[in-house]
């Protein structure tokens, strides 16, 4: 679907599919977020935490103005004063032209990051509000086309880059290879499969198309812990793209794939892949999608590999990466997923030189990748544009290698790289510490 297409739907837009949108967008505010769109004074302290705000300076990519989209059309149809008095209240009609303004601020001016309401004076869920009117367009076929691609790949293929489960088998087969030979021992597996593992890791499938050496990184960790541990041959994928579009039916779907699997494979331990929104959706939102709470643990690589360094199951040596490194703290993973010092500590452990960002932590700015951005390639010049703030932060701390937990903010730190002429490479945390393993080849 292209940009001509989406507006063509846009137009072709009736009043049933209007107030289906409405309907759909009234579910999903509970009593807490109805009082969230009656709070925002309007202070204007949201500005300062946008990426996109900071970067172009634009009134509509305003947190407080986003929400306000929302705000105006929830007073119309859903209050007292915006039914009998509307220009009062600042009601708005949810046409066709709220519609448009709607996609390109809620999809194209907004990441999902959760920084203006970790920094909102009155605590407004604003990011969880837009993703409710995302949800809101998703019920009506209102997606960026790139985007939803990417939903309906994964939904019809079993993972977002369509890979045939015959390739991912073979792309195994060829790093098992490359780990026997990396760890000098023929024995050194990467187990497909593999039934009643403590582990069950699932993965980005960029990885096999793209960064294969991330896959080789955990299996020569995993080797080096001696660790119990499997593949799947399907249902593996990490990714969960109808998070960022505000399909709750389609992220179910995808979530419920990783279940499937662990119940397939009677593993004890669900481990995602470096990938923030992967890891939000299968750790947090999974069990609200599905109705039902897992019944296994779910852990951050991140997590597991934290813990192989204070269990002395893994021994590093900083040397072995010896350029200065930073830390860019993926929005989904620290802000809103509770894993921050972990990759720290890692890291700590893994190179001599460390140095952090200002600010950092649940403080971090976005690199602008998440949201479904990179799939959106309508809104990638303003991507770039945001990414300003994130390339501003590396470049002042002078490190030659940016560590990234997630794919997403890996291929946006390398736009972001050429774009602005950083010289520097991008990194998963799990790549560097396997650079830094001391094998025991005796």
């Amino acid at each position: 679907m292209t940009k001509d297409l989406l507006e063509e739907k846009i137009n072709q837009l009736k009043p049933k599919d209007l107030m289906k949108a409405l309907q759909v967008f009234r579910e999903k505010l509970n009593q807490e977020y109805v009082a969230y769109l009656s709070s925002c004074v309007h202070c204007g302290l949201c500005a300062d935490s946008c990426h996109y705000y900071l970067a172009d300076k634009d009134v509509q990519s305003l947190p407080a103005y986003k929400l306000n989209l929302a705000q105006g059309i929830f007073k119309k149809y859903f209050s007292f004063f915006g039914k009998n008095i509307p220009g009062l209240v600042g009601a708005e009609e949810f046409n066709q032209k709220m519609v448009r303004e709607w996609v390109d601020s809620l999809f194209g001016r907004c990441t999902l990051c959760g920084r203006c309401s970790l920094n909102c004076a009155l605590g407004i869920n604003i990011h969880y509000i837009i993703r409710a009117a995302r949800s809101a367009l998703a019920a009506i076929d209102i997606v960026p086309s790139g985007l939803q691609s990417t939903v309906d790949t994964a939904l019809e293929k079993g993972n977002n880059m369509g890979i045939p489960s015959k390739d991912w088998v073979e792309t195994v087969e060829w790093l098992e290879e490359e780990l026997q030979d990396e760890v000098g021992d023929k024995q050194a597996r990467l187990p497909m499969n593999k039934k009643g593992t403590r582990l069950f890791y699932a993965i980005n499938p960029r990885e096999p198309m793209f960064f294969p050496l991330s896959i080789l990184a955990v299996g020569k960790i995993f080797y080096a812990a001696g660790e119990s541990w499997t593949f799947s041959s399907d249902n593996y994928d990490v990714t969960n793209y109808g998070y960022f579009s505000g399909n709750d039916e389609a992220a179910a779907t995808m979530s419920g794939r990783l279940v499937q699997s662990m119940e397939k494979l009677g593993c004890k331990t669900l481990v995602l892949a470096e990938c923030g929104h992967g890891f939000s959706a299968a750790r947090w939102e999974a069990p609200e999608w599905l109705k039902k709470k897992h019944d296994f643990e779910v852990k951050s690589i991140l997590e597991v590999v934290a813990d192989y360094i204070q269990q002395a199951r893994i021994k590093l040596d900083p040397l072995c990466n010896s350029d200065p490194v930073t830390l860019h703290d993926p929005c989904n993973h620290v802000r809103l997923g509770g894993i921050v010092e972990e990759q720290r500590f890692i890291l700590k452990n893994a190179v001599s030189h460390f140095t952090e960002m200002r600010p950092n932590r649940e403080k971090n700015f976005c690199c602008g990748g998440g949201g479904g951005q990179l799939a959106m390639t309508r809104f990638s010049q303003r991507r770039l544009k945001a990414g300003q703030i994130k390339a501003d932060q590396i470049r002042k701390t002078g490190a030659k290698i940016v560590a990234a937990p997630c794919h997403n903010c890996i291929d946006q730190l390398t736009d972001l790289n050429k774009h602005y002429k950083l010289g520097v490479e991008a990194k998963t945390v799990c790549e560097i510490a396997a650079d830094a393993l001391i094998i025991d080849k005796s």
